[in-house]
């Protein structure tokens, strides 16, 4: 079984990579897809917006949660919502009674 990891990072001008966080995967071979990112221009007023956010956050000391710990919380959930999900389809399929057509 394969697992996939997408990661972003920069391509040098002599062709090595710099991911922006270490890959969740084993060592070993691995296969890239390289897709070139849209550049916004640095007078974007979103592009400076989210600049001067990542600067307050830097500056009070914010460590961003690791793409691991995003990974296990959106699967926690995922559990909890399923397990949610059937003991709902199974209180549904109990009331419900067979229709008996006259």
């Amino acid at each position: 079984m394969s697992t996939e990891f997408v990661v972003q990072g920069t391509l040098k001008p002599d062709g090595t990579l710099e991911l922006d966080e270490k890959p969740a995967l084993p060592p070993g071979r691995v296969q890239l897809v390289l897709v070139p990112l849209p550049r916004l221009p640095e007078d974007d007023p979103f592009w400076q917006r989210m600049q001067a956010i990542w600067a307050r956050q830097k500056a009070r000391g914010h460590v961003p949660r690791t793409v691991e710990a995003v990974e296990a919380e959106r699967r926690r959930f995922r559990e909890e919502s399923d397990a949610e999900l059937e003991a709902n389809v199974g209180m549904a399929s109990s009331t419900i009674a067979p229709h008996n057509p006259s």
